[in-house]
């Protein structure tokens, strides 16, 4: 695992809702952003798609956690009524690059907040993101973007 710290930009993004517990649903979710991406001519090697939990489920029932599906657009791309908008917020992010697998991403997820912890960071409120880069066939890796806000003394 690759760690770094970064100032993102704002992403205004085209995204999909799902609600419910977090797991399969969600890759339902993310396969019919890009068949919908890839129809409007969106979904290629330069696209960068987000996946963001919005809430934790210790916190949250399974029921109702909501889960995005996002690609990043242009400020000038008008979205259909087959999608939602959503502008992210940028800053200064905590990036964890892994490798593009089921197993690499859950054991990164299990380790980054005992990390945060024993680093100094605090999470901010803005929302975490795991962020891909191109067609699926290209990406080996992952990078799991924590947003963070002051390192503690």
């Amino acid at each position: 695992m690759n760690i770094k710290i970064d100032r993102l930009p704002s992403y205004r993004i085209a995204y999909l809702r799902q609600v419910g517990p977090y797991g399969p649903h969600n890759v339902k979710v993310m396969e019919k952003l890009k068949s919908w991406a890839k129809k409007k001519g969106l979904f290629n090697k330069n696209s960068t798609i987000l996946s963001i939990p919005r809430d934790n489920p210790e916190v949250t029932s399974p029921e109702n956690c909501r889960y995005d599906a996002g690609i990043v657009i242009s400020n000038e791309y008008q979205i259909d009524n087959n999608v939602s908008e959503d502008r992210l917020i940028g800053g200064q992010y905590r990036i964890y690059r892994v490798k593009h697998t089921a197993e690499e991403i859950q054991k990164a997820w299990d380790l980054i907040f005992v990390e945060l912890l024993n680093e100094g960071y605090l999470v901010d409120s803005r929302p975490m993101f795991e962020r891909y880069y191109g067609e699926e066939d290209d990406v080996d890796y992952c990078d799991i973007c924590i947003p963070i806000i002051l390192k503690q003394q």
